[in-house]
């Protein structure tokens, strides 16, 4: 690790029984649309514009995403034009980044290809990743070759979030893209929890002898006899009026931190 980044952390700085919470956040893309340049301006705050298009590591940052501290792992892959042995990040990732550029329609079209790859594992496996649509290189508008609109209507034919960024020059819009994909991976694990059961039964031991009610009998209908057991009892419910949302946070994320610690990004040229 670099000093350029920040020193790194001591063993006394985190108790070792409380690791942080980690997302991995892989980005996936045709050659050229800038996962690179995305991936070290979120990292360094940083343009980079030469770099090894064939190198493909992973990164990782503490971030503290609505006030909550996460370990945040990027994986910027390196496939050439499509998706190619998948199983390496399909496995890996909580949410995927799906990246190409407004001013190359191939870079577009090869997008599709990858949220089909995603499509098709959410399909075969138990939990759903969320997966988030770039178009980045907004600073190339005079050169825009996909319209918003069309980025827009693809997302919503896969069901995923839509964001137009540019590496070159907005770092907040950048942040809020990645720090956003923190949030959806935490909203999908909240509704993946198990429900909780509507009733709460309770035992109660059968009486030794049932007690007869006999009915008068009328019009010749013969004597009924009911025998009255009462072995289950159901608490109430509390109406829904009664119900209270509640926001805990943890005494972690209240405390102060340091800035985060960032992994030293080997091939790039920092510029």
């Amino acid at each position: 690790m670099s000093s350029m980044f920040g020193k790194p952390r001591t063993s006394s700085e985190r108790p070792p029984q409380s690791p942080l919470p980690e997302c991995n956040v892989a980005i996936l893309g045709c050659r050229g649309a800038g996962k690179s340049a995305l991936t070290v301006k979120f990292l360094t705050k940083r343009f980079i514009s030469e770099y090894d298009p064939n190198l493909e590591d992973t990164y990782s940052s503490e971030e503290l995403v609505d006030q909550q501290p996460v370990l945040l792992k990027v994986m910027d892959t390196a496939d050439q034009d499509g998706p190619g042995n998948c199983e390496r990040y399909l496995c890996w990732a909580s949410a995927f980044l799906v990246v190409y550029s407004i001013d190359n329609r191939k870079s577009f079209e090869g997008c599709q290809r990858y949220l089909e790859v995603l499509a098709l594992h959410a399909r075969g496996c138990q939990r759903r990743c969320p997966v988030l649509l770039l178009g980045n290189k907004l600073d190339m508008e005079q050169y825009r070759q996909v319209l918003s609109a069309e980025g827009m209507s693809l997302a919503s034919r896969f069901g995923c979030l839509f964001h137009e960024v540019s590496a070159c020059q907005d770092f907040a819009r950048v942040q809020h893209v990645f720090h956003e994909a923190v949030r959806e991976v935490r909203r999908q694990a909240e509704w993946s929890l198990p429900v909780r059961p509507l009733f709460i039964s309770e035992e109660r031991p059968c009486p030794p002898v049932a007690t007869p009610v006999a009915l008068p009998t009328q019009h010749s209908l013969a004597t009924c006899t009911f025998n009255t057991l009462s072995t289950v009892n159901y608490k109430e419910i509390p109406s829904v009026a009664q119900a209270k949302l509640v926001t805990v946070k943890s005494s972690r994320a209240q405390s102060k931190r340091k800035a985060p610690t960032l992994t030293l990004l080997k091939g790039f040229k920092i510029f």
